[in-house]
C-alpha cells in the first residue's frame, strides 16, 4: 500500500508519530556531545549546556521547539481526525508538517536560519491548515 491509498485518517495518526518520534531526534546528537565532554555533562546537563559545542546547543534548541510545535500540530490533528476531516489537502498538511519538521531540526544543527525558518513555517501552515479543515468541517 503507498502513501496515497491510506485513508486520510491513517495519515492523521501516522504524521502523529512520527512527529512525536522527531522530537528526540535532535537530542540524539546531544547526547554524543555529553558523552565526548564526560560523566559530569550527564549528571548536571543544565549546568554543563555551555561546555557544549554549538551544534549540540541548536540540537537543544531544536529538541525544545519541537515539544512546542508537536503540541499545536497534534491537537490540529486530532481535530481533524474527531471531525472527519477527508481531504487530499488535509493529507498534505499533515506530511508537510512531519517533513518541514525534519528539515527544520536539520537546518537548525547546522545552523541555516533562513531554511531552519522556512520550515518553521511550513511545519505552522501544516498545522493551522488542519484546524482550519476541522472548524469548517464541524460547522457543515
Amino acid at each position: 500500500m503507498t502513501l496515497s491509498q491510506l485513508p486520510v485518517s491513517t495519515i492523521f495518526v501516522y504524521s502523529i508519530a512520527a512527529a512525536a518520534a522527531l522530537i528526540y531526534l535532535p537530542f540524539l546528537l546531544v547526547a554524543y556531545a555529553r558523552v565526548q565532554i564526560g560523566y559530569e555533562a550527564f549528571a548536571t546537563p543544565r549546568a554543563k549546556f555551555d561546555k557544549l559545542p554549538p551544534y549540540a546547543q541548536r540540537a537543544t534548541w531544536a529538541h525544545q521547539n519541537s515539544f512546542e510545535t508537536f503540541i499545536v500540530f497534534a491537537s490540529a490533528a486530532l481535530m481533524a481526525y474527531v471531525t472527519g476531516v477527508n481531504s487530499p489537502t488535509a493529507a498534505v498538511a499533515a506530511i508537510a508538517f512531519v517533513v518541514a519538521r525534519l528539515l527544520y531540526s536539520i537546518f537548525y544543527i547546522v545552523n541555516i536560519p533562513l531554511l531552519r525558518s522556512l520550515m518553521f513555517a511550513v511545519s505552522s501552515l501544516g498545522s493551522a491548515t488542519l484546524i482550519v479543515l476541522s472548524i469548517i468541517q464541524a460547522n457543515s
